[in-house]
Parts: C-alpha cells; sequence; structure tokens
C-alpha cells in the first residue's frame, strides 16, 4: 500500500466493512454506540469507515474472537488510555476532567465541557487516531502510565 495514502480518509461503507469482518451492520453500530469506534456520519446519515478504522476493528475483532474479551472490557481497556498524558493536560485540567476521573469508558465518549478537548473533533485527536491497533494502546499505557506513576499516587 502506497505511503501516501491518507488513513484518516472516510470511504468504506458500512456494508463493505461488515462484509470484510463477516459481522453484521448491527454489530457494527453497536460498536458505534458504545465508543468503540468513531465512523464519520455523512449529511444522508450514512456511515464511512477510514483504513484506521479498519485497524482498530481488526483490534476489536481479535479482543473478542480470540481473546473473549466483552464490550464493556473494550470500553475500559479504552478509557485506560492516557489521554491526560498524550494531550500533556495541566493538573488543573485534568481535576475538572470527567475523562481523568472515569475509569469505564473512552475520553472520546464524554461530553467535554470548559476543557481543552471541548472544541475538538475526536476522530482526529490523537488519543483517538493514535491508538487503532491493540499493540499502540498496550505500549501507550505501559509507557504514560509509567511516566506518571506520581499522578495517581496522589488521588
Amino acid at each position: 500500500m502506497s505511503e501516501n495514502i491518507d488513513k484518516s480518509k472516510p470511504m468504506l461503507p458500512i456494508g463493505v466493512v461488515a462484509e470484510m469482518f463477516d459481522i453484521s451492520v448491527q454489530t457494527l453500530r453497536l460498536y458505534e454506540n458504545k465508543g468503540l469506534i468513531i465512523p464519520f456520519k455523512k449529511d444522508s446519515k450514512h456511515r464511512l469507515y477510514s483504513l484506521n478504522d479498519i485497524d482498530r476493528l481488526k483490534c476489536i475483532r481479535k479482543l473478542i474472537t480470540e481473546a473473549k474479551f466483552s464490550i464493556e472490557s473494550i470500553r475500559t481497556m479504552y478509557s485506560m488510555i492516557p489521554c491526560w498524558a498524550i494531550t500533556n493536560c495541566s493538573e488543573e485540567v485534568r481535576n475538572n476532567c470527567d475523562a481523568f476521573s472515569n475509569f469505564n469508558i473512552p475520553c472520546w465518549t464524554i461530553t467535554k465541557q470548559d476543557s481543552i478537548c471541548s472544541n475538538q473533533d475526536c476522530t482526529s485527536c490523537k488519543v483517538y487516531s493514535g491508538h487503532t491497533n491493540c499493540n499502540q494502546i498496550k505500549e501507550s499505557i505501559k509507557e504514560k502510565t509509567t511516566n506518571y506513576k506520581h499522578i495517581f499516587n496522589e488521588q
């Protein structure tokens, strides 16, 4: 595949993606409703998926079929991605952030008010877009939490 391809560009319709993974369209909608994935929605409400979304779905499907994770377990795993460390939030911002104090839902599913993320499109945020495969998630959690242990010891 060419290195010039924009992996974040929405291009694949929901039916094609469902067929790629041998799952139903309803399953993809469930993943979306649970906050595991954020597909692009056209004005017509049709969903389009990017190559990054495909990578994320590969991880989700692997966790479900091979590791026997539940959807709720995957949500919890995504919630453990240290968004506060990735976006370099100050202590003041962290203390007022629902994503920092919520350990059961991913930051991109929380309605953000009065934070550095409140006006940002989550699909372009490096917390969401930078964690499309299982290894990226594991490494980020490992690296960032090791570097920021003192924050959790304060609470």
